[in-house]
């Protein structure tokens, strides 16, 4: 088994329950993405675990984003599955896993923390506490890790657009009715519903999980080159000038700390032009 760094994994039958636990607020850099390799090579398999529930030890956030400090190296651990220096790639083998996988959101998953949850088959968000975000236009990029391929599929072109665009902030109960998520609750109710559910699913056949799987993939999963296209320019545009000078002025006013993060959605809207 694996020594995981940054995940908490808990079995219950053919439930594996995943908290991700990358202090100081859950930033995406190596080690999250080393884990990660390491547990979805353990979901391809479909057996022991069934389904998997990913959750977080953080009150305040789910996924962050990435660590913009360091997208050399989480990219060249992704490389290590994927064969390529793609997070979009790896992400996209997580929808492709036999497992089941479910996304219990109670804090913020922005920019690529919002991409790993629609990887997942399903989505629920904590009404007071989940936030969810495509924030790359506010640096001048587009979403490297398949958002804009989910979203415009799920949400539609305008809404898909609005968000994109916007870079800003949503609640759980407007991500629920744009269909973002699959359901928005209140904190006291999602953790058991999504048990039950996860339990529910995890007691039927594996068969139908694997060819239910396949063929919905099949008919809304964007096809690996359009993966692969956002995530190269993604990564030339997060060097160029215009990005450089976007992700320095953020820092300077606290980006990629948890005080200024809370309400990023604020941040980004006061920059500087």
């Amino acid at each position: 088994m694996h020594d995981y760094q940054t995940l908490r994994l808990e079995a219950q039958g053919a439930v594996l329950f995943v908290s991700i636990d990358a202090p100081p607020m859950n930033l995406i850099g190596p080690e999250l993405i080393r884990d990660l390799v390491s547990l979805i090579e353990v979901l391809d398999r479909g057996e022991p675990y069934r389904v998997a529930v990913f959750r977080s030890a953080d009150p305040d956030f789910f996924i962050s984003h990435v660590d913009v400090t360091k997208v050399n190296a989480y990219r060249a651990e992704a490389a290590k599955l994927t064969g390529e220096a793609s997070i979009a790639l790896l992400f996209r083998r997580l929808a492709e896993t036999k497992a089941v996988t479910i996304a219990q959101i109670e804090g913020r998953a922005r920019g690529a923390g919002s991409e790993f949850v629609l990887n997942c088959d399903m989505r629920f968000g904590a009404r007071g506490r989940a936030i969810l975000a495509q924030n790359e236009a506010g640096f001048g990029l587009i979403p490297g890790g398949g958002g804009a391929q989910h979203l415009v599929r799920m949400l539609g072109r305008g809404r898909a657009l609005e968000i994109l665009l916007s870079a800003d902030d949503y609640d759980a109960d407007l991500a629920e009715r744009y269909g973002w998520l699959n359901r928005s609750l209140d904190r006291d109710e999602i953790a058991p519903f999504v048990a039950t559910l996860a339990h529910r699913i995890a007691r039927m056949p594996a068969s139908g999980h694997v060819i239910v799987k396949e063929r919905v993939n099949a008919i809304s999963l964007a096809s690996v080159e359009d993966f692969r296209r956002d995530s190269d320019l993604f990564g030339e545009g997060v060097t160029q000038t215009t990005a450089q000078r976007r992700i320095h002025d953020a820092i300077g006013h606290g980006f990629q700390s948890r005080e200024a993060e809370i309400d990023m959605g604020k941040l980004l809207g006061n920059l500087p032009d």
